[in-house]
């Protein structure tokens, strides 16, 4: 049975403001907010001090499961998100089997109704061996496609190398396609060139370079005249360079917006300066670049022309990361820390606490039609945190809770803290401790 609870005089970060209230949180939703009289039925949380985020709404992970779950899965992936003040994640179609048919797709929310602490939502996975059956498909209803990961599997699979298959999909598809955006020959070129100077062992600090700046922009670029000319709903997954968020608009409400895009919080934190440390653990596709990249990727989130912020958490074991460079899997676990890592950004005087919530709450839940979540409004779902931005605490192992059990993150002190969370007014996070018998729900497509 969900329980009423009453959070007292708490700072509450919603929609551009920050204002102190009391919040009511009954039979799964946000009841009221306001000043609230006393409730003997109530469980009774005192927010002095402390300030309420929407739930966030992670709009790009890889759980793993089903067929990878040695890296990680649904419990614990959304575990850790729990942790982190993720609420609700979207997950990515490279799983075994690909998620490429509607009855996969399916076979993937039945098992996150089983497993998952957090709130779901999937994308149907699209390549050249599916198009067709995509497009006769009513996707309207779905929360998108996406072909990000899929290369993996097979070589040719990026919709971003292949004009011919976007030409097809966007002209045809009526759900919001998101694309990994990378040319895969001038990759594969780049590629050549080290390893006939390095062989197999190339430095992990060329990858910037292997996967460089013109094998996105030029990709992106290509993507966005093709959906222009469809007037398709493209959206651009990780963008990983300054110079192609010039790309993207922002004198449009995002609701208007028929190209968007987002930014990982890796691509925010790391550098190139990073390899040195951290080697094959940094290692992601698209590969964290440079301090003026970072620098303009912050600038473009702050203005508008990026509009959501993701982790692609990506859990890979040590032993797979940690192989020589070609053979190093791409990706790592950050979604326990997406919300830490932005908060250190205001903390340093970079970015507001509305500007997050809009970029890690709000606005995916606009991005994605969403409904009744990512804002605390009453009436909506009560996916909460509360945060202290007074409290210091460091990454390492016995901490970490995604299921590959390391971080690149691990001896970062962070001045921030998840103390509680809630999912559909469950308190599943308090203090260190968590309520395993609920379940998250499917993600709704708002009507």
């Amino acid at each position: 049975m969900i329980e009423k609870t009453i959070i007292r005089n708490i700072s509450i970060i919603n929609e551009g403001q920050i204002f102190l209230a009391d919040i009511l949180i009954d039979r799964g939703v946000i009841q009221k907010i306001g000043e609230l009289n006393d409730d003997p039925n109530a469980r009774i949380i005192d927010g002095t001090g402390k300030y309420l985020f929407p739930g966030i709404i992670d709009g790009q992970v890889h759980f793993r499961e089903p067929g990878l779950t040695h890296k990680g899965d649904m419990y614990t992936e959304s575990k850790a998100a729990i942790a982190g003040g993720v609420t609700s994640f979207i997950d990515m179609p490279n799983t075994f089997p690909n998620v490429l048919t509607m009855d996969i797709l399916h076979e993937k929310y039945q098992i996150a109704s089983e497993k998952s602490l957090a709130n779901f939502g999937f994308f149907l996975g699209v390549n050249g061996d599916n198009l067709d059956e995509v497009i006769k498909t009513d996707t309207s209803k779905l929360l998108g496609v996406s072909d990000d990961g899929l290369y993996f599997t097979k070589k040719g699979n990026l919709l971003a190398d292949n004009p011919e298959t976007m030409e097809k999909l966007f002209s045809n598809c009526k759900s919001i396609i998101a694309i990994h955006s990378e040319k895969e020959q001038i990759v594969e070129e780049n590629e050549q060139l080290y390893r006939e100077k390095y062989g197999d062992n190339v430095p992990v600090a060329f990858h910037p370079i292997i996967r460089s700046e013109q094998a996105c922009y030029e990709a992106t670029q290509r993507a966005i005249d093709i959906a222009n000319k469809h007037k398709a709903r493209l959206h651009i997954l990780h963008l990983t360079t300054e110079v192609e968020t010039h790309l993207f608009r922002n004198d449009i409400p995002l609701r208007e917006k028929n190209i968007t895009t987002e930014v990982s919080v890796h691509h925010l934190w790391f550098s190139d300066k990073d390899y040195d440390r951290l080697g094959t653990l940094i290692k992601w596709n698209p590969a964290i670049k440079t301090e003026q990249d970072k620098r303009g990727l912050l600038k473009a989130l702050l203005d508008d022309r990026i509009d959501i912020v993701t982790t692609d958490h990506a859990p890979h074991t040590l032993e797979e990361k940690q192989k020589p460079y070609f053979q190093s899997m791409s990706g790592a676990p950050i979604v326990q820390h997406s919300l830490n890592i932005m908060l250190e950004f205001y903390k340093q005087g970079l970015i507001s606490l509305e500007k997050i919530a809009e970029k890690m709450c709000h606005n995916p839940a606009i991005l994605y039609h969403i409904e009744k979540r990512g804002f605390i409004r009453e009436g909506y779902y009560a996916d909460l945190s509360i945060v202290d931005l007074n409290a210091n605490w460091t990454v390492h192992k016995d901490n970490i809770l995604s299921k590959c059990a390391w971080s690149p993150l691990e001896g970062t002190t962070f001045q921030t803290k998840v103390t509680h969370t809630f999912v559909n007014g469950n308190l599943v996070f308090d203090q260190g401790h968590f309520n395993e018998t609920t379940k998250g729900q499917a993600l709704m497509r708002s009507k």
